[in-house]
């Protein structure tokens, strides 16, 4: 039997990430592929996954490790020659980071719990430390919250006291289920804060934060049959990226039409050809409408680049790449993945790179690295359908493009209605670096490329 050590893999643009979950023990039989452990960033999870199958002789890391690229897991027992430091696939991300939605609002209860939170963290971070006993008056006070990185910068977004809240995870983890459900009683009017308490004391407040009406409490089965399911652990994990970009974002959006009739007789066109070609041996990539609009918004952010920066503190990152994700549809929720340098591609190899990692996005392939560095996003709904819509900006990024149906529709010409082949474009844009007349001249702009794609060259 030859011993078999599996390392972490290329993990992306991360320096080091927590072991949160292991999933096999010394003794187990593992398959080549299976997942050995569970790890985490404050932007995703991802399982780790094993290159052999073998038994487990030893287990390296422990809850709790803080592992980098080449951290050794475990060590196989397996048939074959020895072998050491074997690679693995790069893990397959159970999280995209902050992907974008077409979702126009989140939860209205966390919205809520935001807003009540403001008033609690400032009353708690006033107070010493050691004057936090648990939130459960008949419970021992507890020491430093045990929580994942992820859970304490989600309390964090809402405010939430963690010290106060009761785990229920192995060993009383604190979940981020456990945040939630603090969240939805505090709201409700079942439990206070700690700051809620001293608010009331001093004639502050009604125990439900702002002094709004508590959240409804609602018995659904009064009402007919139910059914209950669990969140997909992508869609959990998306829902509190786009709830604190939502909440901490100024979201404006710009809706307008541009017409695209001239572009899209040059795509079937170029299209026709392909499928010639590819009759003769060619490579035979089909060029999307997407890939177009990838180019015009490059050309834009390069007109604009206050719409391809960052806020850092009191300072703008302008950045110097052109990094365009694109929202896929998968069947675990949305993912982002990412074209890059997409100023240096031309429109095939973008076609192509889109459709590859648009399957791998579907197949739950994609690794952190082909998600990560976007400086803006496009989310269509082109194959769908819709008119206009308030697509949430990827932070921290600060615009994002929404597309949906083209259509055909009557256009004055200056002589008559004309038959126009119009596309709707819905551009959301952070208020604290962009105005609105930027906002509508970018659409402007883009919507002139579109029209006539010449203009790139320009």
């Amino acid at each position: 039997m030859a011993s078999i050590e599996i390392q972490v893999p290329d993990i992306g643009d991360f320096a080091e990430v927590t072991v949160i979950e292991l999933m096999v023990k010394v003794g187990d039989t593992v398959k080549a592929e299976q997942s050995l452990i569970t790890v985490e960033s404050d932007k995703a999870s991802m399982e780790i996954p094993s290159s052999h199958g073998g038994v487990v002789k030893e287990i390296k890391v422990k809850l709790g490790d803080k592992v980098k690229q080449g951290s050794l897991v475990v060590i196989l027992e397996g048939e074959g020659a020895a072998v050491a430091n074997v690679p693995v696939a790069a893990p397959a991300p159970t999280a995209a980071p902050a992907p974008t939605s077409s979702e126009p609002n989140p939860a209205p209860a966390l919205v809520a719990a935001t807003q009540a939170a403001s008033v609690s963290i400032a009353t708690v971070s006033a107070a010493p430390a050691a004057a936090m006993p648990a939130h459960n008056p008949t419970s021992a006070p507890v020491g430093l919250p045990h929580a994942s990185p992820s859970v304490r910068k989600f309390a964090r977004e809402l405010g939430v006291p963690l010290a106060e809240v009761k785990g229920s995870g192995l060993k009383g983890r604190i979940l981020e289920s456990d945040v939630q459900a603090f969240t939805r009683s505090v709201m409700s009017g079942a439990a206070q804060t700690l700051a809620g308490v001293a608010q009331n004391k001093a004639g502050g407040g009604d125990g439900a934060g702002l002094g709004l009406i508590p959240w409804p409490v609602v018995d659904f089965t009064k009402f007919g049959p139910i059914e209950r399911k669990d969140r997909p652990r992508i869609k959990k994990i998306s829902a509190s990226n786009l709830h604190r970009n939502w909440v901490m974002i100024p979201h404006v959006t710009n809706h307008d039409d541009c017409d695209i009739t001239d572009l899209e007789a040059f795509r079937v066109s170029t299209n026709l050809e392909t499928d010639k070609a590819a009759k003769s041996g060619g490579t035979g990539v089909k060029v999307t409408m997407l890939a177009f609009l990838i180019k015009a918004c490059v050309a834009a952010l390069k007109k604009f680049p206050e719409f391809n920066s960052s806020i850092d503190g009191d300072q703008l990152v302008y950045k110097q790449y052109f990094h365009i994700g694109f929202a896929a549809d998968t069947p675990n929720g949305l993912m982002v993945p990412v074209i890059k340098d997409a100023d240096k591609k031309g429109i095939f190899q973008i076609s192509q790179e889109m459709g590859e990692l648009a399957k791998k996005a579907r197949d739950g392939k994609l690794s952190p690295a082909e998600m990560s560095g976007a400086s803006f996003t496009i989310s269509s709904l082109g194959g769908i359908g819709g008119r206009y819509f308030t697509p949430i900006i990827n932070a921290p990024e600060v615009a994002i493009l929404g597309v949906c149906k083209s259509q055909m529709e009557p256009v004055w010409d200056g002589k008559a209605f004309v038959p126009r082949l119009m596309l709707p474009l819905s551009l959301s844009w952070d208020h604290r670096v962009i105005d609105g007349a930027a906002a509508a001249r970018f659409n402007v702009y883009l919507g002139q490329i579109l029209g006539d794609f010449r203009r790139v060259l320009l």
